[in-house]
């Protein structure tokens, strides 16, 4: 037995887009669907190209194209997202936008391995409203590990204008990041992220990557260690973490990209047992500003620093020689 949902979005065609294949732009505005559900719509008629159907997933759109897709969306019912009561902070919520703070450890959205008991749950447990939109109004996401400020639509018109403001860089994001070294100053990381040839669980620098764009400052210097505030140009799956380890400063705790270090000639063995028994990686996003989908006030948000990051921060503060500078 099968439910279903009915969904209706719209995107324009933006200049670095035009001339190529629908499908393939219709991929890139509509991220919430696979380009293959995206092609099926396209020939079926239910995704239309400046309200015409558009029954050849290959022709070319031009700039400022209207894409819309009026479609039903089949949902197995073992597989239906079930509300679940999970804590999470509210910074902001009103009718069109919830700016929320994710603790560390909570998934954003079901995927291998993760069923439920993620932030998608928790969101349709909170505000029920939420369930006629694709992913509970998620545009974007933290890593599992990673805390900090989250932005969720709440209609189908906030949904369209957060991805596409995604989608032009025009969502400012700024996380804290205690790394490993002492930086003398900060700096720009460019450098494409695709899958580590590797493992295929992990991201790395490749030559034939996306382009990935990051930029970090020096907020404070430690003895082994620095607290960075680290801006992004893209949003790269672990672009963050990926960037620092290709700079030889990988993220405290980072398991998977070269953080987990228990060594460093002259550390104290309260920091080094500090260090080492540190959960996750060592990375919060801070600071979220936006303009409001529907009044276009620019807006920001900070979520605080959690407990586990706010307790290394003192700890690394103490047992540096300088005591941070």
């Amino acid at each position: 037995m099968e439910q279903s949902r009915s969904i209706s979005e719209e995107a324009e065609v933006p200049e670095a887009l035009a001339g190529k294949r629908l499908d393939a732009v219709a991929a890139r505005l509509f991220p919430d669907h696979s380009r293959a559900r995206l092609r099926g719509w396209i020939e079926e008629g239910a995704l239309t190209c400046n309200g015409q159907a558009a029954v050849r997933p290959r022709d070319a759109v031009a700039a400022g194209d209207r894409l819309c897709i009026s479609a039903q969306l089949a949902v197995p019912e073992a597989a239906a997202m079930q509300p679940q009561d999970i804590a999470f902070d509210v910074l902001h919520a009103d009718d069109d936008i919830i700016v929320l703070d994710k603790p560390a450890g909570l998934t954003v959205h079901p995927g291998a391995g993760a069923p439920d008991g993620t932030l998608q749950n928790a969101l349709l447990h909170r505000f029920p409203d939420l369930a006629a939109l694709p992913r509970a109004g998620i545009v974007h996401r933290l890593d599992k590990l990673t805390s900090g400020v989250l932005v969720v639509a709440r209609t189908p018109t906030a949904h369209t204008a957060l991805v596409r403001m995604l989608q032009a860089r025009d969502i400012g994001r700024e996380y804290d990041a205690l790394v490993w070294g002492r930086l003398v100053s900060g700096g720009r990381v460019d450098a494409p992220i695709g899958r580590d040839p590797r493992s295929r669980l992990k991201m790395a620098v490749t030559r034939g990557g996306r382009e990935a764009v990051t930029h970090y400052r020096v907020h404070a210097r430690f003895g082994w260690h620095t607290h960075l505030r680290v801006t992004l140009e893209t949003g790269r799956t672990h672009q963050i973490r990926v960037h620092m380890q290709h700079i030889k400063h990988p993220i405290i705790g980072d398991d998977s990209y070269g953080g987990r270090r228990g060594h460093g000639r002259g550390i104290p063995e309260t920091l080094r047992e500090a260090l080492t028994a540190f959960p996750r990686q060592a990375l919060h996003a801070r600071r979220l500003q936006l303009k409001h989908p529907t009044s276009d006030a620019v807006m920001a948000f900070e979520a605080p620093l959690p407990s586990d990051l706010a307790a290394l921060l003192a700890q690394l503060k103490h047992d540096s020689p300088d005591r941070g500078d």
